[in-house]
C-alpha cells in the first residue's frame, strides 16, 4: 500500500500538486518525521475523536505536539479520543496508526491547530507506514474548506 484510495481521489480531484515521500517503517507520526528527515512541526497528525454519540471529528496538530482535549470545544459535545477499532472502521482504506490527517474527504468535521498553518508546506500520513504526503499549506487548505483552525495545544 503505498496511498490510501481516498486521499488520492481527493488530491486528484482538487488537481493539487504533492509529492509522495517513501521512508523506512515508522509507527507514529512523530516517528514518520524522524525517519524521512522532515521537522516534526512540519508533519501533520490526526488525533480522532467521538463524543459516544456516532459523532467523529479529526483534530489535527503537529506532530511534535500533543493534544490538550480541554482545548476542543466544538459544538458543546464531550470529546473523547476514539478507539482503535472503531478508527480502523472509519478509515478502511488505511493501516491503524497511520490515518492521513485530512477528514473531510471521509466525512468528518476538522479541528486544525494554528502552528500547523502557519507553515509553508506539511507533511500527511499516506495511509500507510512508509510514505508521507508532502503538499503546500494552500494546497492542503483546498483538501480541508470547512477545517476550523484553533488552539489545540499548550
Amino acid at each position: 500500500m503505498s496511498m490510501a484510495g481516498t486521499l488520492q481521489s481527493s488530491l486528484a480531484g482538487a488537481r493539487c500538486e504533492y509529492e509522495l515521500v517513501a521512508h523506512p517503517h515508522s509507527a507514529t507520526s512523530l516517528e514518520s518525521a524522524r525517519v524521512a528527515y522532515v521537522p516534526a512541526e512540519r508533519v501533520a497528525k490526526s488525533v480522532i475523536l467521538d463524543d459516544r454519540q456516532g459523532h467523529y471529528l479529526m483534530a489535527v496538530l503537529p506532530a511534535s505536539r500533543h493534544l490538550d482535549l480541554s482545548m476542543v470545544r466544538s459544538d458543546g459535545r464531550d470529546w473523547q479520543l476514539t478507539n482503535e477499532s472503531t478508527i480502523a472502521g472509519l478509515f478502511r482504506d488505511c493501516e491503524l496508526g497511520a490515518v492521513p490527517a485530512l477528514g473531510e474527504p471521509y466525512g468528518m468535521k476538522m479541528l486544525v491547530d494554528p502552528q500547523l498553518t502557519r507553515q509553508q508546506d506539511i507533511y500527511l500520513e499516506a495511509g500507510d507506514h512508509q510514505n508521507l504526503v508532502h503538499l503546500s499549506m494552500d494546497e492542503y487548505l483546498r483538501l480541508a474548506p470547512h477545517a476550523e483552525v484553533c488552539e489545540l495545544c499548550h
